[in-house]
């Protein structure tokens, strides 16, 4: 057969196993080409197959004659393994055994496999049509994976450029304007100052020339600037490409009709993915991006750098690139807000000695007798023995947290109007400047919904719809799935006000029976015993309640069934965010306005249970304990939840999945099997990209804790700062070691992310207000100060504050059984 006979034949190469085919070392170096070494693999489609049974003993290959392990190889390039005569002869020796296979009655499970097996094949086949060029394994096991390898010539290359109008950069270049006068000069003494913290990564020969870039178009080839057809579309562009020819590209037999989304959903493929661009721990002297990002931003070594940000966005694609352009912005303005909230701290600290109000309460160790804290076994009690914890307090409630409220303040406004500059200048060097969007294609289920919907309409002989409601779902469609969303909401926002009702009647309880106990240091320790175990509990239903609401927010979004994936993640965000919003800060809102205002007075106090009164706040106030509560819960999330969970999850998931295709490859026993994994098996060991909502979620809630009570806790940017500089390398470790490479996706902002932050900056000044003049001793203080005092000073303060209860008007039953105490009580305060 000449060569043009095969035009019309597909263009698939089955590169059979190395007994069928000459010697398996035929396999493209590195794995990231063709069988040809020539033909790069721009995408990959995986896929778990299983033939029957009975045909797999008997040697009979599968019904379909192209899916049959015949020697055949056929090649896009217009070679071929055997002729066409020699295929028929084949197939003629073959017929009587396929006869045999067929009337073998299928089980379900092989009649699932082989609608499976046929619509793979027309899908490939309009792979093929498209212009893609395709390398198959063969399938010559009773069952395992295989692979489909996609290369994209220059002909299609360019025709999808055109189509989405992918700016590429042509020959005409123009000047960068640099600024002039001193502040040039203080931005190269700045660069040779940092010198030694830029990562060693390849720059463009001239930063101060940029190539105008424009959208390609074939007909003004000319313009652009081609040195080479190979490399003139990089890896990311070309992945990009492939993945949109595989999302319109159209499979009949297919429930819904549209692309490798739908395909996957129905489980005919397993995964679909580009490759990385080699080992991230090579050996040779020629380093690849992958190997590169690796050592100069991945590595832990390397927390001192900047991020190379040019090259994740190169490797990546922008919307990642703008996430980790984000993350390492926050980072940096950690480092002013922490070094301020060091010197608050400090302030703090050299002041606690002349803090006149604790002073008092620590010198005048019987001035003040205090009422019982729980009636009948407790005593009356000195409150200079509360010293230790006023002096505590002074720590976190001094002027000087006054001040940091409002420089908080300020530095989130001054964060998200620096970070909308920086996302300006990435846009215009990244060429996102009037980025259009691109016309998404229907998520499968929406289009599942659209096609029951059509059946529905079709067997009640509707006609009177209208024909643009058949082809979309309605409000009225939805209506159920938001009437779920709402009650569901409510009740899991319900559930986290239980679980903090829970943990307070914990608290109370507890130290009520603490209280009554023989032993001396238990019941002096009660405070400090009921707060750390109830904060330790507020810790874990947190966690819990985390991972429930992510997969519940999930589940909800998916009942609304949105109709594109940029919607879908929105309204995922939007609910996740409230979620996890509501379950992270309940404790802490509790402690900061509602302990200890329901408490009673002496002779009239509050009870939650017969028996049980409602908690007080220390004698110090209660912005101690909500310093407490905001640390461990604060550190306790970003340790456990945003770094074990990080680093341990995705590791027993790829152990999970190596340990499951070894035992498959010891049932089947071949020992035609390459022992040298190629590219793509290794990709398909590593975890699937799911999307950027947990990094941004975990920053986000981080970010609240940093700006909504930092008034209460001057060392959270502190914390927040040392864990982001490994949160940087955990997360840059994970994108490119642990998990596949994902599709390149355009994005000129963060979203809704942005709203998000940009509401709870404004949240914050509200708040950290309402802390300042509700929790803290500060307003009180003044107005004693400048009011009541007789010299101006803070001296009599606690004697202001607290008031006089004879205690024969305690109610019978209340008093303390046995007073140890030493003096005669008449008054207590």
């Amino acid at each position: 057969m000449d060569p043009e006979s095969l035009q019309g034949l597909p263009k698939i190469n089955n590169y059979l196993d190395g007994t069928q085919v000459g010697a398996r070392g035929g396999t493209s170096p590195g794995g990231k080409h063709f069988r040809d070494s020539k033909r790069k693999v721009d995408y990959v489609l995986a896929y778990h197959y299983r033939k029957r049974a009975s045909q797999h003993q008997r040697g009979i290959g599968s019904l379909g004659p192209l899916h049959r392990p015949s020697p055949l190889a056929i090649i896009s390039n217009g070679e071929m393994g055997k002729s066409h005569s020699e295929q028929q002869q084949n197939q003629g020796q073959n017929a009587p055994q396929q006869q045999h296979g067929q009337m073998i009655e299928m089980s379900p499970l092989d009649a699932l496999e082989e609608e499976r097996r046929e619509q793979r094949e027309e899908y490939e086949r309009n792979l093929v049509e498209a212009g893609l060029e395709i390398e198959k394994d063969i399938e010559n096991k009773s069952h395992g994976l295989s692979f489909v390898r996609i290369h994209a010539p220059w002909n299609v290359l360019s025709r999808e450029a055109e189509f989405l109008k992918i700016k590429m950069p042509t020959k005409k270049m123009y000047e960068i304007k640099e600024e002039g006068g001193i502040l040039k000069k203080l931005y190269e003494i700045w660069h040779k100052a940092t010198k030694p913290l830029q990562p060693k990564v390849p720059q463009q020969n001239n930063t101060k020339m940029k190539s105008l870039s424009y959208p390609f178009s074939r007909e003004k080839i000319y313009l652009y600037n081609i040195k080479d057809k190979d490399t003139f579309f990089d890896n990311a562009t070309r992945s990009r490409i492939v993945r949109e020819i595989l999302k319109r590209t159209s499979c009949t037999k297919a429930e819904n009709s549209m692309g490798i989304t739908t395909l996957i959903a129905n489980n005919v493929y397993d995964a679909a993915y580009p490759l990385h661009d080699g080992e991230y721990e090579g050996q040779n002297d020629d380093m690849n991006e992958r190997e590169l990002l690796y050592r100069e931003w991945a590595r832990y070594g390397a927390f001192y750098k900047y991020q190379p940000i040019d090259l994740i966005r190169k490797y990546f694609g922008e919307k990642i690139g703008l996430y980790f352009a984000w993350l390492g912005l926050y980072t940096e303005f950690l480092i002013p807000s922490s070094v301020v909230g060091i010197i608050v701290f400090l302030y703090g600290c050299i002041t606690m000695e002349s803090d006149i109000p604790s002073k008092e309460m620590c010198d005048q160790e019987k001035a003040f007798t205090m009422c019982p804290l729980c009636d009948k076994s407790c005593d009356y009690w000195n409150l200079s023995t509360a010293c230790a914890t006023a002096r505590a307090s002074h720590l976190f409630d001094n002027p000087a947290t006054v001040f940091f409220s409002v420089f908080m303040a300020l530095w989130a406004t001054m964060f998200l109007e620096q970070w909308k500059r920086l996302q300006m200048r990435l846009g215009y060097f990244w060429d996102l400047t009037g980025l259009e969007e691109e016309e998404e294609h229907p998520r499968p289920e929406y289009e599942t919904k659209v096609r029951q919907k059509k059946l529905k309409n079709e067997t009640n002989k509707k006609d009177n719809i209208d024909e643009d409601e058949k082809e979309k779902l309605t409000w009225r469609d939805r209506m159920p799935g938001y009437l779920v969303n709402v009650a569901s909401i409510l009740f899991m926002i319900t559930l986290t006000f239980s679980a903090v009702f829970g943990v307070t009647v914990y608290r109370i309880t507890t130290a009520a029976a603490l209280s009554i106990s023989k032993n001396e240091s238990t019941r002096s320790n009660v405070r400090v015993t009921v707060t750390a175990t109830a904060v330790i509990i507020n810790l874990v239903v947190i966690l819990i309640l985390d991972e429930i609401y992510g997969a519940v927010a999930k589940w909800l979004t998916e009942m609304e069934v949105p109709k594109t994936e940029k919607t879908f993640e929105e309204r995922l965000i939007l609910k996740a965010f409230l979620l996890k919003f509501v379950n992270s800060y309940a404790p802490i809102f509790y402690v900061a306005f509602f302990k200890g205002r329901f408490v009673g007075r002496p002779g009239s106090y509050v009870y939650m249970f017969d028996g049980y009164r409602m908690e007080e706040c220390a004698p110090g106030g209660c912005l101690m304990e909500l310093c407490i509560q905001l640390s461990i819960i604060m550190l306790g999330k970003q340790l456990i939840q945003n770094n074990l969970f990080e680093i341990g999850i995705p590791k027993l998931k790829k152990l999970f999945r190596k340990l499951k295709d070894e035992r498959t490859e010891k049932k089947e026993n071949d020992s035609n099997h390459s022992k040298h994994p190629q590219q793509w098996d290794l990709d398909y060991m590593l975890e699937p990209f799911t999307g950027l909502t947990p990094e941004y979620m975990e920053m986000i809630i981080q970010f609240g804790f940093v700006t909504l009570f930092v008034a209460s806790f001057p060392l959270a940017p502190v914390f927040a700062l040392l864990n982001n500089i490994i949160e940087v390398r955990l997360d840059a470790k994970k994108f490119v070691s642990e998990l596949r490479r994902p599709d390149t996706v355009r994005e000129k902002d963060i979203g809704i992310w942005y709203n998000i932050l940009s509401g709870i900056g404004k949240f914050s000044v509200i708040i950290n207000a309402f802390v300042i003049s509700v929790t803290s001793d500060f307003i009180p203080r003044l107005v004693y100060q400048y009011a009541y005092s007789q010299n101006g000073t803070m001296h009599g303060f606690i004697n202001h504050t607290l008031s006089y209860f004879n205690v024969s008007h305690l109610k019978a039953g209340t008093q303390p059984d046995i007073s140890q105490f030493e003096q005669e009580v008449i008054f207590c305060r």
